[in-house]
């Protein structure tokens, strides 16, 4: 399903919603869907305002079931990874890989499992709620991987990561705020959904 012309945000959303969630999430590392609304924004912005993902090596990390690193695939990337340390969530993720046709090296593993260089890295790390300090440590991993990195992050901690991109000679270049809906999921939810305010931050490497 690799696009050759433009695909409209909404189109992608779409395609995206056939993305099936992790059978039975784990808490601890915090497997929270990323909403295919979220997903398409991201990578549509990345693919056709910035120019980071047609024609490029994309790695996706903490990948889930592979929401971002199949989207990255459908706009023309030209080589995709999807790391995870879940081999449950893997196995989701190449069956939603082969029903939308497309082709994503998918890798079991903890971060420093994953060596080599990509263009962009597209990410939904744990925020840091239930394992301190996780966000930081997939940015860092992101910046020694990638030259740009887009990365979820719960609102409210630009200071905080701007001091981590700093640390790795890198800035943020872009930002913007979306709202993500977690469902009744684990035994303390209790509501049957929440809201949470999020921001997607394009960082780059200053070189």
């Amino acid at each position: 399903m690799r696009q050759e012309t433009f695909l409209r945000r909404k189109d992608l959303e779409i395609i995206l919603g056939e993305v099936k969630p992790h059978p039975n999430p784990s808490l601890t590392l915090e497997q929270y869907q990323t909403p295919p609304q979220l997903a398409a924004t991201l990578l549509h912005t990345a693919a056709y305002t910035f120019n980071d993902i047609i024609g490029k090596k994309v790695c996706d990390l903490g990948c889930g079931t592979g929401i971002l690193a199949i989207g990255a695939a459908i706009l023309g990337a030209d080589y995709v990874v999807g790391l995870d340390i879940d081999p449950a969530a893997i196995m989701v993720a190449r069956e939603n890989a082969e029903k939308l046709r497309v082709k994503v090296d998918w890798v079991v593993g903890d971060l420093e499992s994953l060596k080599g260089w990509f263009d962009t890295v597209v990410e939904n790390p744990p925020f840091g709620v239930h394992r301190r300090g996780f966000d930081a440590l997939f940015l860092r991993k992101a910046l020694s991987l990638a030259p740009t990195v887009y990365s979820i992050h719960k609102a409210g901690n630009r200071s905080f990561l701007e001091n981590e991109a700093s640390k790795a000679n890198a800035k943020i270049t872009a930002a913007f705020k979306a709202k993500i809906v977690i469902p009744h999921m684990f035994n303390f939810h209790r509501k049957p959904r929440k809201e949470v305010e999020v921001e997607i931050y394009r960082v780059e490497r200053v070189e």
